[in-house]
């Protein structure tokens, strides 16, 4: 699984630490707080993430511009393989949604990424990531992948795209699979890929499995 950025709130400032809570960006979204308790009820993401494993969400967590954190992501991916990128990005949920530190606060990310890197055999310090943190190594790649899913028409999340091309959602996997393995083959390799600058030896090892493999 090759892992694709998106913004929830792209207009947001990268200058800022953070913009506002994730409670005054939900009512405004949805237009007041009679709206947005009409969204809490249809969507249940609290009974969601319990069945996931999540207690709860932070409800006031720091909303910010994640670039950065999007950059870091495919960033160690490239460099240490999909699987430690993986990984890291499930450290950085429970940072973001349980936790509710800004994705754009950089010494604080750059510290508890180093530490779970480290954690998982990746020798490096918070410094060198937050050097990375302050350049624009791999926006150009952000920047080409969102222009990428606009012109599919990806325009919310979660979405899957096999085969390059097909748009697909979680419960039809079983079916395009079986349609996969009924013709033998793949048609189509990872469209993001060579957009993200990511080489075929990483794709090839795989994201799941090996996060702490040499």
């Amino acid at each position: 699984m090759l892992r694709v950025p998106f913004f929830l709130e792209g207009e947001y400032d990268e200058s800022k630490v953070f913009e506002e809570s994730n409670r005054e960006r939900l009512v405004k979204k949805w237009g007041g707080q009679a709206g947005w308790e009409r969204q809490k009820r249809g969507h249940d993401l609290k009974g969601r993430g319990r069945a996931a494993g999540i207690p709860k969400f932070n409800l006031d967590r720091l909303a910010a511009n994640s670039m950065a954190s999007h950059r870091l992501i495919q960033h160690v991916g490239k460099r240490f393989g999909l699987a430690r990128s993986e990984s890291l990005y499930d450290r950085l949920n429970v940072y973001y949604f349980v936790d509710g530190h800004s994705l754009n606060d950089r010494p604080r990310l750059a510290d508890v990424s180093a530490e779970h890197l480290r954690e998982h055999g990746v020798d490096i310090d918070a410094q060198e990531i937050l050097v990375f943190l302050e350049s624009d190594e791999g926006r150009a790649e952000i920047q080409a992948a969102l222009a990428t899913l606009h012109r599919m028409g990806v325009h919310s999340i979660p979405q899957f795209i096999v085969e390059g091309s097909r748009v697909v959602q979680s419960g039809d996997f079983e079916a395009v699979f079986r349609e996969i393995e009924a013709r033998g083959e793949v048609d189509g390799g990872p469209l993001f890929a060579d957009i993200l600058g990511v080489d075929a030896e990483t794709v090839r090892r795989g994201s799941h499995g090996v996060a702490d493999a040499a």
